[in-house]
């Protein structure tokens, strides 16, 4: 850990530095570095890499977030080895140019296993927020499940969203510093979901009004790329034949080899609708207005639950079992057969769309961010007692 010989928040403020890269991570630590500077105490600065340039940009506007150091890494057909490398280089120097008692690292990416990496070489504290999520298998999602293992052994505070994941972290030997608190996308909806939302993309209001359900469809990981994702485009274009009354909605990652499969599948279908990425406000107002989701991503297995919307898992494996468990969520698989099924059970059937719509959300109540402001200020000595996990009960 940092020297904490100084009497931070008097002698000077603790310096934390957020560091993310995708749009994923941007959603889910806007709210906590706006938490960050609220603390009197602290001293909170941005760095992104841009692993994703386009979208991070995208959330980083609607956050009204200006990053204070941008290492802009992205390039075209990039390598995780190229994206760690160059991540590497880019926050050594910016920790030696201006240094930090903490970083903070946010997930499974590329930036944050190469971020924690840095800090670790340049001899400051990283603190995990989402920590503690395991499928079991390292190569299952590749690479996330690596990323988060290598984080978990570097980093020394773990904010771990559930219990499970505070769990998963003691069974790997991680139990000092570990605080429940829940998770802080669900903090992030508190700013993005409006009744009177005015869409950006003129092409979402028009759907929203001709027809009578809507099916959100997000796939893009990179263990889906090829044969699954074809598997799971034509599950969906399936579905729309089958459906014509409901429309399925999906903003296409622009990664091309995405993009491709999904044009190849599904365009030209009238109640298909291939959209560019949304902005962070568009997106969580389309989830809280669609029936249900059909998903691969992890952040939307938590986003969607949290508005009341079920969602299909378009994965074999999900390290966020407990939407499973609560029954918000199903993991369906990249089968064709299987996804047409579980979807029109929930087209066809409203007491089992009713059961997956109205269980409870098992990933937080909208105050993560406070969590951890709090126990970020209980280790180092700006505050005297540790922050109440969330479910309310101490390990």
């Amino acid at each position: 850990m940092s020297d904490q010989t100084k009497v931070f928040g008097k002698e000077r403020p603790l310096s934390v530095l957020a560091v993310f890269g995708t749009r994923p991570e941007a959603i889910k630590m806007a709210p906590l570095v706006r938490e960050l500077r609220r603390r009197e105490g602290i001293d909170c600065r941005v760095c992104v890499t841009a692993q994703h340039r386009e979208l991070l940009d995208l959330v980083n506007a609607h956050f009204g977030l200006v990053p204070d150091d941008d290492l802009n890494i992205m390039q075209q057909r990039q390598s995780l080895c190229g994206v760690a490398a160059r991540i590497l280089t880019g926050l050594e120097e910016v920790l030696r140019r201006r240094p930090a008692d903490l970083v903070l690292v946010h997930g499974d990416t590329a930036t944050t296993a190469a971020a924690a990496m840095a800090s670790f070489y340049c001899q400051t504290a990283v603190g995990h927020v989402e920590a503690g999520l395991r499928t079991g298998d390292r190569r299952a999602p590749f690479p996330e499940e690596g990323n988060r293992l290598m984080a978990a052994q570097l980093c020394d505070l773990h904010f771990a969203p559930t219990a499970k994941n505070a769990a998963a972290l003691a069974a790997e030997g991680v139990t000092r510093n570990v605080f429940v608190t829940g998770n802080t996308v669900i903090d992030a909806l508190d700013y993005t979901v409006r009744p009177d939302h005015t869409f950006e993309d003129e092409a979402l209001p028009p759907l929203l009004e001709a027809y009578r359900r809507i099916v959100v469809v997000t796939a893009h990981r990179r263990e889906n790329w090829g044969a699954p994702l074809r598997s799971i485009c034509e599950a969906v274009r399936e579905l729309a034949d089958r459906y014509p009354d409901t429309a399925f909605i999906y903003p296409v990652h622009p990664n091309p080899t995405v993009r491709q499969t999904a044009e190849e599948v599904l365009s030209g279908l009238p109640n298909v609708a291939l959209l560019a990425p949304l902005s962070t406000g568009d997106m969580h107002n389309l989830l809280a207005r669609c029936h249900f989701c059909l998903t691969d991503s992890g952040g939307l297995q938590e986003e969607a639950p949290a508005l009341g919307r079920p969602v299909l898992v378009l994965r074999r494996e999900t390290e966020r079992p407990e939407a499973i468990e609560a029954g918000t969520a199903r993991l369906v698989g990249v089968d064709r057969e299987d996804i047409v099924r579980e979807a029109a059970r929930l087209l066809d059937d409203a007491a089992a769309y009713e059961a997956m719509a109205q269980a409870v959300n098992p990933y937080g109540d909208g105050h993560a961010c406070r969590r951890i402001a709090d126990a970020i200020e209980y280790v180092y000595g700006l505050r005297d007692i540790p922050p109440e996990p969330f479910g309310g009960s101490r390990s």
